[in-house]
């Protein structure tokens, strides 16, 4: 697959483009300032800035490329209404982590039982939007309305916690991203799927592992 690559020189991008490549992937790798050319491409991926997302979005789709996208915070209604009129799919993940996504798996699950609750969500100092996507989704599926702390601080990756108390006891359900690699499976899973979407925005990488 030819893969268009915008963020390239990210943290997240640098990691991904090696991993893209191993697992066979042609890809093309797009950096700030960069013309968005992904014309002949079979999908891009984009993990740049949550104010830069709609309108790359909205220029792979015009030229026939659909998208799977990494980063949050952007505007989901505008990408979705876009994808749908071009009759092209669209995915996007709060978080590329297996493991995470059985995080707020659980956690919804313990919600049922521990309504009170609240969200520690951790990242480094660069993660731009708060709370994390992550976080946003995993107190959505709760569907309880926790109290989300952002906490963004040098030497983080991607961490949270969900604390959930009752009387006498309290449960800790937490994932911890240590490295940028964890995402690499996650987008290769995407890509694989992709073209089988439907047209428009489909969320969170459970829709694709059946969790």
């Amino acid at each position: 697959m030819k893969v268009c690559l915008l963020g390239a020189g990210g943290k997240v991008g640098a990691v991904l483009a090696p991993a893209l490549e191993a697992a066979g992937h042609k890809v093309r790798s797009l950096r700030r300032g960069d013309p968005l050319d992904a014309a002949g491409c079979d999908a891009a991926v984009d993990f740049t800035r949550p104010d830069a997302v709609v309108a790359n979005v909205r220029a792979c789709l015009a030229q026939g490329v659909p998208c799977v996208i990494g980063t949050s915070g952007f505007d989901q209604a505008a990408v979705d209404a876009a994808a749908r009129e071009s009759g092209l799919p669209c995915f996007y993940a709060p978080n590329f982590a297996v493991g995470a996504v059985l995080m707020m798996r659980f956690a919804a699950e313990a919600a049922r039982h521990l309504p009170r609750a609240e969200i520690v969500e951790a990242h480094g100092e660069g993660k731009l939007d708060a709370p994390s996507g992550t976080a946003k989704a995993t107190a959505a599926a709760m569907g309880t309305d926790p109290v989300i702390h952002s906490v963004r601080l040098p030497g983080l990756v991607a961490h949270q916690e969900v604390i959930l108390g009752g009387p006498g006891q309290y449960l800790t359900i937490r994932h911890d991203t240590t490295s940028r690699e964890a995402f690499v499976p996650g987008v290769l899973l995407a890509l694989e799927r992709l073209r089988g979407l439907p047209p428009g925005l489909t969320v969170g990488l459970d829709a694709l592992l059946g969790v």
